[in-house]
């Protein structure tokens, strides 16, 4: 004897069935799967974006803080490599002698006032590279052949003050000379003794840590799963 379905619902035999469509096909709920994972991927990327980004935010502040203080020119920015900060020699402000690598005692002030910011984020493994950059003007002298050798040796001295003095991690520290081959635009209307003060400066890099244990495990667990 065969059961009739309760009043209301439509017996499976019914032809009205048909109408309600076929159940997904395999493939289609793999492809949820994925898609929920990519989208737990990409949260777990921005989760791990904003935690690092806060101790970049502190130091930014900091480092303005500073830079305020020693009425030192220059700009502080973060972008997507990590924290950026240029010093630059304008108005009073002198970080080296003319045609000379040697720190001068303002330079060394400024120094001890960063080290602290820079340390923090060197605990969280963000390296740091220091640039030094100097104008278009022509040097040759019986110790520096060119602006690159002088730039160079003006950032390997910012790095051995941090190293000796801070006790700086030398893992998370190198440096880089750029001469005048990176200058900065010149406005039509910008006098040339303020544009070349302003482009000799000193860059200080500070990148992100490139990988991270959660971003690790977030891909292998998508690789996985797909």
């Amino acid at each position: 004897m065969s059961l009739k379905p309760p009043r209301g619902m439509i017996d499976e035999t019914d032809s009205r069935v048909a109408q309600v469509g076929h159940p997904a096909p395999p493939w289609m709920v793999n492809y949820a799967d994925l898609m929920t994972e990519l989208v737990c991927f990409f949260l777990i990327m921005y989760a791990l974006s904003t935690s690092l980004s806060k101790p970049v935010q502190e130091a930014k502040k900091e480092v303005e803080e500073t830079m305020k203080q020693q009425e030192v020119a220059g700009d502080v920015k973060i972008t997507k490599d990590g924290l950026v900060i240029s010093l630059q020699e304008q108005g009073t402000n002198v970080f080296f002698e003319s045609g000379s690598a040697e720190l001068t005692d303002q330079m060394k002030k400024i120094l001890d006032q960063l080290a602290p910011t820079f340390q923090k984020l060197a605990v969280k493994d963000h390296d740091m590279i220091v640039e030094g950059h100097t104008d278009d003007v022509p040097i040759k002298t019986a110790k520096f052949d060119s602006n690159w050798e002088l730039s160079t040796a003006r950032a390997t001295n910012v790095v051995q003050y941090l190293l000796h003095q801070h006790h700086y991690p030398p893992a998370h520290i190198a440096a880089i000379g750029y001469g005048e081959n990176k200058s900065l635009p010149r406005a039509p209307d910008e006098d040339m003794a303020a544009w070349r003060s302003k482009n000799r400066r000193v860059v200080f890099v500070l990148k992100n840590p490139e990988k991270s244990g959660a971003a690790d495990a977030a891909t292998a667990s998508v690789a996985e799963k797909s």
